[in-house]
């Protein structure tokens, strides 16, 4: 390595410019082959830098999302489910509504791909740049209750609820919610109303939502007062992927 070299590879590292510590020898030629201008290696240089940076925060976003599995809209059969607002999906995988700080509750049975669908729409969300949180609303529930246990609701409050732009709570209805349980998840709607996106998926339609929030018609009516205020309502019906697998795999026999 030539002292020039070494001053530049050291001025990189001071600067924090890895890619451009890396890839300038490759890129000089390269622009020597091509004979471009000054103005134009030096925007290839940090072309590069950008570009490396950009991918280094998605996979930070894509990781502290906790996504339970990488799934795109692109992978949704729609020609299975044929009880899926093809148009309307596709619409909310513009993001727009998250700039709009609006939500969306993606109801149906089990089975139907609301998992999936939420979960499509939280991978895009940080591949955007978009800090994006996934959780079910039983970890979230667990959670919420150990941070006031130990003293720290309010500072996971901040970090956890607020702190995303996107919030996915999946599964909405699978497990009824203690008295504390429901203050606290609807202190969660609450707080993220006209603030930030929240995506919601359950299998209840919302006339039995009381049941899942400790039966409290007062305070149910008030958290869906505020979900669904600037709210995509996404019904979806059909029969299970899962045992549609299953029929396929000859472990259900089907009655005729």
């Amino acid at each position: 390595m030539d002292l020039v070299t070494a001053r530049i590879t050291q001025l990189c590292e001071r600067l924090k410019l890895g890619t451009i510590g890396t890839e300038w020898p490759a890129i000089a030629d390269a622009a020597i082959h091509r004979e471009d201008s000054l103005g134009q290696f030096l925007e290839r240089l940090l072309t590069a830098e950008a570009d490396a940076r950009d991918r280094r925060s998605r996979e930070v976003l894509l990781k502290l999302a906790t996504l339970p599995s990488v799934k795109t809209l692109e992978q949704y059969d729609f020609g299975y489910a044929s009880g899926a607002p093809r148009s309307q999906l596709m619409e909310l995988g513009s993001l727009a509504f998250i700039e709009r700080a609006e939500n969306v509750v993606l109801l149906g049975p089990s089975g139907v791909g609301k998992t999936h669908l939420a979960s499509a729409y939280a991978f895009k969300a940080t591949q955007a740049g978009i800090k994006t949180r996934f959780i079910t609303a039983a970890g979230l529930m667990l959670q919420l209750a150990t941070a006031k246990a130990q003293g720290r609701l309010k500072e996971y409050m901040n970090r956890a609820v607020l702190g995303p732009k996107l919030l996915v709570v999946d599964e909405l209805g699978y497990l009824p919610f203690g008295r504390d349980e429901a203050n606290l998840f609807f202190h969660v709607i609450a707080k993220r109303y006209e603030r930030s996106a929240t995506i919601v998926t359950s299998n209840l339609p919302f006339a039995q939502w009381a049941g899942t929030l400790a039966d409290d018609t007062t305070l149910t009516a008030a958290l869906l007062d505020r979900l669904l205020h600037h709210a995509h309502i996404v019904q979806i019906s059909g029969e299970s992927y899962r045992m549609k697998d299953k029929r396929r795999a000859g472990h259900v026999r089907v009655a005729g």
